[in-house]
């Protein structure tokens, strides 16, 4: 089998983008205010079921609450680490594992929170010969694009379970959209997905979970994606960026509270293309505990993963790196986040009958794989959201 090294052309791309970046000139400087006071900011985001917290800070006025005037523009996924890191975007809420090879090679980005746990998955199909990480071996494995969350997710699962990803088995890149329709042609013998991709299929009893970054250790306990920003933005602009910090953290709090109603909002708000039910099936298996320390260790996490398959360079010294990428700001912190008080919506939580409520909802509209979810929103045209 002809074996694609996906790993070392990732390798040289993420060297090349932060070459460009370092020669860019960066658009981040002192923040502009509006007339009344408020600190612009812009927020990328792709429009995942996982960026709930963001619709909601916007929806529910917690930028403007923090004192911001945010604007929500939408990227292509594989736009975000250079918007970001030329400061056309100062803040994303991203995947913390996405952001650490680019990191390392100069990308100027830092973390403030973890806000979440576990959207990724690695899957085969139902009742398959693939029923373990070790049955993985020389297969091909269907990804979204290489360096994009879930190849990075594949590659850790790999690795901590003695693989080698650069040589043991085979990628080939597919839209997200159309992984699962690869997968049952037999065009690769697994996929890595984020979600609601993997639910379409689950619903659709068309692929079994081999790795499930939700349930899975030592994935389970890490948080996947927190809030970035540009380098230059939060030292330029340190309380802009405790303040959107603490916003897209209480949203993270008002989606934990309401996740069914998260789900809808962000439907029906059109940030993402999905359907509701299905939406607030995937975005309840999430957790949304904000955390400043859960964070940090999340880069310790992730990075110690991306050594042992080979992404980080063997030497990389971690505690250096956390030292570098982590910021913390006075009052931004776990305790201010308990006093935090979220209303809870009335029929606004995940549903004893939820499952149920999701297969009425396909079963009116066709089969999940054919259906357009938000994880394909990355090949639609930037657009942008003003604060109302």
């Amino acid at each position: 089998m002809r074996k694609l090294p996906s790993l070392l052309r990732f390798l040289a791309l993420a060297m090349t983008g932060a070459a460009l970046l370092s020669g860019c000139k960066s658009k981040t400087a002192q923040a502009e205010k509006t007339a009344d006071g408020l600190t612009k900011i812009k927020v990328g985001y792709i429009g995942l079921t996982c960026e709930a917290p963001l619709y909601v800070a916007f929806e529910k006025g917690y930028f403007k609450e923090q004192g911001l005037d945010a604007e929500l523009v939408k990227c292509e996924w594989g736009q975000f680490k250079d918007l970001v890191g030329t400061g056309s975007i100062h803040v994303v809420h991203q995947p913390i594992m996405a952001f650490l090879k680019p990191i390392e090679e100069g990308l100027d980005v830092k973390l403030t929170a973890g806000i979440h746990r576990g959207c990724l998955r690695v899957q085969a199909p139902l009742g398959g010969n693939i029923k373990t990480v070790q049955d993985l071996k020389g297969k091909r494995i269907g990804v979204p694009g290489m360096g994009t969350p879930p190849f990075i997710f594949a590659n850790r699962v790999l690795g901590d379970n003695g693989i080698d990803p650069r040589n043991d088995v085979e990628w080939k890149v597919f839209p997200s959209s159309e992984l699962g329709l690869a997968l049952e042609k037999g065009e690769v013998d697994a996929i890595a997905n984020s979600e609601p991709i993997g639910l379409l299929l689950l619903a659709d009893k068309k692929v079994q979970n081999i790795a499930d970054q939700t349930l899975d250790e030592p994935y389970a306990s890490e948080y996947c994606c927190g809030v970035i920003v540009n380098g230059k933005y939060a030292d330029i602009n340190p309380d802009a960026t405790a303040a959107v910090t603490k916003a897209i953290m209480k949203g993270a709090k008002w989606v934990e509270t309401n996740p069914r109603a998260a789900a809808v909002m962000s439907v029906e708000k059109k940030y993402i293309a999905s359907n509701p039910e299905l939406n607030a099936e995937a975005l309840g298996r999430l957790r949304y505990v904000p955390s400043i320390a859960g964070g940090k260790e999340a880069i310790r996490g992730a990075a110690e993963g991306m050594k042992r398959a080979g992404i980080l360079k063997p030497d990389m010294d971690i505690d250096n790196a956390m030292k570098k990428i982590y910021r913390e700001y006075p009052g931004v912190n776990d305790e201010w986040l308990k006093d935090q008080e979220v209303e809870k919506v009335a029929m606004g939580q995940i549903q004893p009958n939820q499952w149920e409520l999701v297969r009425q909802e396909l079963a009116t509209i066709g089969s999940p794989t054919e259906i357009k979810t938000c994880c394909n929103a990355g090949n639609k045209a930037m657009a942008a959201k003003t604060t109302p």
